[in-house]
């Protein structure tokens, strides 16, 4: 127990392009590489273990292995590659579905190169294009469980909630329609829940459940994480944290105020309000009356709920709200520099950092929106229908 150390842990970042240009996540931003992803995460962020969820595609396995050759990078023998400070898990973000249902995401992990090659070798016979993050697998969910368990992998269900490919969201009121329970290894929140809102359903409660930025940039790296307590950063450890074996575990998700979470409450496609009254379910947009509603986190959860009330378990860890520092009013690209300047990481600012440090190098003014940020105490304007909330300065 006395080995072990705090963690800064985001497991859910995509990849842009390639390294020699292809791209890989559409959606992504182009300088979202595999080494800038390390090089962020390791030098800006200080993140101790990052999960690439876009490993399953052949032109970023090309450049692991050139990293590995150059020697910039080498394996851990616990599972992951080792770049400075960072430990990088190998991760794949999956779009299945089956019929009757809508689409989900879901994410796996795998211990090393070796393992996540073979998976995607089987992958390329299900999947209309490997290259690319986030594509159709044409199996069944069982089957694809059955296969990352087959090479002792990892599955957790991404953003469970959002109505854009969440389970909960868009597939299921309940994953054992359609999971294999006892092969699942925990879940996502996403950016609209969290782990109060999760307890609403009881069939969560056996799961560690992690709270991951999902990001798209490299700016958006860390915007949500988790603290593990666990030996050293690698795959082994990751296994035995959501486990809770031998003293490892969550000792905190850090995340957005769900009210800040772009789908977290109900949106009329129609008239374009977002719909923050409603306490239930809805059917009809209470403004015009539309039935063009994109259905939001919050809501999505009381409709689907077997509990009046979240219960969730004693033993869960705490959820901290905090909004990123690139969400603080006043705080541009100068002065974050010279708040990494003065203080090394972003998580070192968040956590490390005074009141009083921080008002020396930004003035008092962002250092007190960052004081409240750290501590859920910035007030808010909710997010819906993909549009994200605000921080509300006036």
């Amino acid at each position: 127990m006395s080995s072990l150390q705090r963690v800064y842990a985001d497991l859910h970042i995509h990849i842009g392009r390639s390294e020699d240009g292809q791209p890989v996540k559409i959606s992504g931003s182009r300088n979202l590489t595999f080494a800038n992803i390390a090089k962020e995460s390791s030098q800006r962020k200080g993140i101790g273990l990052v999960g690439i969820i876009d490993c399953h595609s052949p032109g970023v396995q090309q450049d692991i292995r050139n990293y590995m050759s150059s020697g910039e990078m080498v394996e851990s023998s616990g599972g992951g590659i080792v770049y400075g400070d960072t430990t990088i898990l190998l991760g794949s973000e999956i779009e299945i579905r089956e019929p009757g249902y809508q689409e989900a995401h879901v994410l796996v992990y795998f211990r090393d190169l070796e393992r996540m090659s073979d998976f995607s070798q089987w992958m390329s016979g299900h999947m209309k294009n490997l290259q690319l993050s986030s594509q159709r697998l044409y199996v069944s969910y069982r089957e694809l469980q059955h296969q990352v368990k087959q090479r002792d992998g990892l599955f957790i269900p991404a953003h469970m909630f959002t109505p854009h490919k969440g389970i909960y969201g868009s597939v299921t009121p309940r994953m054992s329609d359609v999971l294999d329970m006892d092969s699942i290894d925990g879940g996502e929140l996403g950016l609209s829940a969290d782990t109060t809102m999760a307890g609403y359903l009881s069939e969560l409660d056996r799961y560690p459940l992690l709270t991951n930025s999902d990001a798209h940039s490299l700016g958006k790296i860390g915007r949500e994480y988790n603290v593990f307590r666990m030996q050293e950063a690698n795959f082994d450890e990751f296994r035995k944290v959501l486990q809770g074996l031998e003293g490892r575990g969550i000792e905190a998700n850090y995340g957005l105020d769900p009210r800040l979470g772009k789908y977290h409450r109900t949106y009329c496609t129609n008239c374009e309000h977002i719909i923050h009254e409603a306490e239930l379910a809805l059917e009809r947009c209470p403004y015009c009356g539309s039935t063009r509603l994109t259905i939001g986190v919050l809501d999505r959860i009381l409709g689907i709920a077997d509990r009046t009330e979240p219960q969730p378990p004693t033993d869960r860890p705490p959820y901290r709200y905090q909004v990123p520092l690139a969400f603080i009013p006043g705080l541009g690209p100068a002065k974050m520099n010279r708040l990494l300047e003065a203080f090394g990481t972003e998580m070192s600012i968040l956590h490390n950092t005074s009141r009083e440090e921080l008002d020396a190098v930004v003035g008092a003014e962002i250092a007190s929106y960052i004081e409240l940020a750290r501590t859920g105490q910035l007030t808010l304007s909710a997010g819906g229908g993909g549009t994200y909330g605000k921080v509300v300065t006036g």
